[in-house]
């Protein structure tokens, strides 16, 4: 399986109502510095392969996606219909909603990734 397919398979697996970093899907898919690719394959495949691309925020927690066909007001939109709580300046508590299968609290998760 290619990188591209396995970013596809676990951005798939992010739970409703979490959100996860483009480099925790760029580790988990086997490339650590890979972000922007991820970037990228969700720009475009979200539609192909129906993908919860919203759920995917920057590292500091923040929506950074600077695309005009999915503005931050989209993707804050979606989330917050998740019951994500969205700030006004558009981060996110990776605390509290973060998905991070790596961690040691979801360890049991990583197994099938």
């Amino acid at each position: 399986m290619n990188f591209k397919d396995k970013v596809i398979q676990i951005v798939k697996k992010i739970p409703y109502g979490k959100v996860t970093t483009y480099g925790t899907i760029a580790t988990l898919a086997g490339l650590p510095r890979g972000a922007r690719l991820v970037g990228g394959i969700l720009h475009f495949n979200y539609q192909k392969h129906d993908l919860p691309w919203y759920r995917v925020i920057n590292r500091k927690g923040l929506i950074s996606i600077n695309c005009l066909d999915h503005p931050k007001t989209l993707q804050k939109a979606l989330l917050e219909d998740e019951d994500v709580e969205v700030t006004a300046d558009f981060m996110i508590d990776l605390e509290k909603y973060g998905w991070f299968p790596f961690r040691h609290s979801e360890r049991s998760e990583e197994s099938n990734i």
